[in-house]
Order: C-alpha cells, then structure tokens, then sequence
C-alpha cells in the first residue's frame, strides 16, 4: 500500500527520517495526508482528483489549517491550499500557537526537540545556507539603545516599524514553548505569561483568522517589544529595508532556531542572519566589572579584562564577535555599555 506520509516528507527534503514522520503522524490521519499531498489546490480540485466528496476534503483541510500544515490563499474563503513550504514554517505554524497543551501534547514537543538536535537544524541549516547567498535574517538594534542616536534607519528604529504597520498581531514563540515543553524552559523570560513573536501585515492576520494567536495594538507591540528588550532577547527581522514586514522574532540563546542552527548544525551564525550596522564599546571609567554584560550577551562577544594601570577587571567587547543587537547596553545600570554605527546603509539591502 502506497505510503501516503512519504510525498511529503520527500517535499519538505527529509524523506527518511523517522522523526519527521512521527511528527507528521502526530498531527494528521492518512486520510488528511494523502489530501496534503494533493495540494496545492482548490478544495473541488482535490476532491476531484482523489475521487472523494468535496464535503470531506473541506473538513480534513480545515483540520489541518487549524493545525498549521496547510495555509489557504484567502483566510476567509479558504478555497485554495498549500502545505507547509518547508520545515521552517512547519515548524513555527504548528508550534507557535495557543492551541497546544503543555501535558497533552509532551511527546510532540519531545519529537521537535529529538528531530532538531539529531538531524533537523544540521540539515535545513546546510539548505538555506546553500539557498541564499545574502542572509536571510537581521539583526535588529533594541529600541532602548539607540533611542535618540543620528543616523538610524527607519528599518532599524522598532517603534518606525510598529507604526507603520496597519495589522499586528502576536503568538507564542514555537522555539521556547518546545523547550518549555520537554522541561528545559527558557533562562530569560516566560513564553507563557507573555508572548514574544510579534506578527505583522499579512502574518498578524494569519494567526487571528487561525486563533493561533491574537490582535494586538501598536501600544501593545511596542511593549512586548520593550519587555523582550529587558528579558535580554534579541529582535530578529528580515533582512530588507522595507518597513511593511510580516513578523520580529524575539530570540534568545538557549531556545532559538538561529542560535541552534549554529550550536547544532554547524552553521556560521553570519551566513543566515545579518549583523546590525551598530557595535558595542565599552567606557572603561564608568565599568565596575559586574559582569552583567557577559551574562546577558547572546553571542559571547563580551569579555573581561584587567586594563593596563587598573585594578579591577573590567568588560571589553571582541568586535568580530558582536552582532549589534544592543541587549548590553539596555542592561547595563551603570551606563558603561556604549553603541556606535560601523556599517553604512548599504549593509542593509533595499526592499
């Protein structure tokens, strides 16, 4: 009998992997799996050529929408589907969403995890870095630390790109409800008392149609954009100038997907995600040593030192290191962590 999983674990470049296919069987029946693999398509056109009743087609393709493995053309008509285009959106439809239980659904966050660590952030990692030749992703600066410095970009300013968004929405970050999940939660904040993947344009009105997720108003955005600020997470974007965007992630070091494909699959952290055009310095009369840097800094760009005619070992940051996302100097009570422009506009690439 025909295997209805392996078109499209064949599709999404992992066609054996026992891991995938589990996942798969956790979120749908053969039956919807041999209409997934019918798509894309219009609900008539799928049942036509499975030869099953457009009734029951519409019905297994709700299921799965609901789900996040298949994503219609309209989200109010839902005519026309898709499945998932790879597994880093099948990864974030089907996890970062308010319908999952912590209890209920343990072994699926366990098959994420296992699946990530063993083969998927290896794998997909090798594909996207062979896919783009520029980054895909950006580095966002934090709002607190370059409030109020000339020369930043409207692309770089988080409250421009919250203004100038007509939807927005937000869900819960698929990355640390995973590790939340298999009981290894996040260090830096609480993904369920707040949400930190915000959603914009047509991604906010997404995970509103779906439930996946809810509205939000620009007040409310820039406030979780500013608790993430203060949690030490790092605001993520595409890497374009464009202000009309679909999502910020919100990463941090011990959950998300762009450090994990470093940690676990070998893949230099510059190839996917562009630094930002700021750096971070350090004024060595106003460092006292606390070390709160060197905690809160995602990318061990940060490091102690004791300077020539001191006593005391103070921070100092290693430029090759720093992606300029500002988390050291929103957290540095003594004012000591300074940012600076390095790079000129045309680091970022136009729209």
């Amino acid at each position: 009998m025909e295997d209805p999983f392996r078109p499209l674990m064949e599709g999404l470049g992992f066609p054996e992997s026992p891991y995938l296919r589990q996942i798969l069987e956790y979120l749908m029946t053969p039956e919807q799996a041999r209409v997934a693999a019918a798509l894309p398509g219009s609900v008539q056109e799928v049942a036509q050529k499975l030869g099953m009743p457009e009734g029951r087609v519409r019905e297994l393709l709700e299921d799965l929408w609901r789900k996040g493995l298949v994503f219609p053309k309209d989200f109010d008509r839902r005519e026309y589907f898709r499945f998932a285009r790879d597994l880093v959106q099948l990864h974030d439809a089907t996890l970062a969403t308010q319908h999952l239980d912590p209890e209920r659904d343990r072994r699926y966050f366990q098959l994420w995890h296992e699946f990530g660590r063993k083969e998927f952030y290896r794998g997909m990692g090798e594909i996207l870095g062979s896919l783009f030749t520029e980054p895909i992703w950006r580095v966002i600066p934090a709002y607190g630390a370059i409030k109020g410095m000339e020369g930043v970009l409207p692309c770089e300013n988080i409250v421009e790109i919250v203004n100038a968004q007509e939807k927005l929405g937000v869900v819960p970050c698929s990355c640390r409800l995973v590790q939340e999940g298999v009981g290894e939660p996040c260090r830096y904040t609480k993904e369920r008392e707040v949400w930190h993947c915000t959603q914009f344009h047509r991604g906010a009105e997404y995970v509103v149609k779906r439930g996946s997720g809810r509205p939000l108003s620009r007040e409310e955005a820039l406030r979780v954009l500013e608790k993430a600020e203060r949690d030490g997470l790092v605001h993520m974007g595409p890497n374009h100038s464009k202000l009309t965007i679909n999502t910020i992630c919100n990463c941090c070091p011990d959950c998300c997907e762009f450090f994990n494909f470093y940690r676990y699959g070998g893949v230099s952290p510059e190839k996917l995600t562009a630094k930002s055009r700021f750096e971070a310095y350090v004024d060595q009369e106003k460092c006292t040593g606390c070390q709160t840097c060197l905690e809160r800094c995602p990318f061990e760009a940060i490091e102690l030192v004791r300077p020539e005619g001191s006593r005391k070992y103070k921070a100092r940051v290693v430029p090759e290191r720093c992606f300029g996302c500002g988390v050291c100097v929103v957290g540095c009570e003594q004012g000591a962590m300074k940012f600076k422009l390095v790079r000129p506009p045309e680091h970022i690439p136009q729209g």
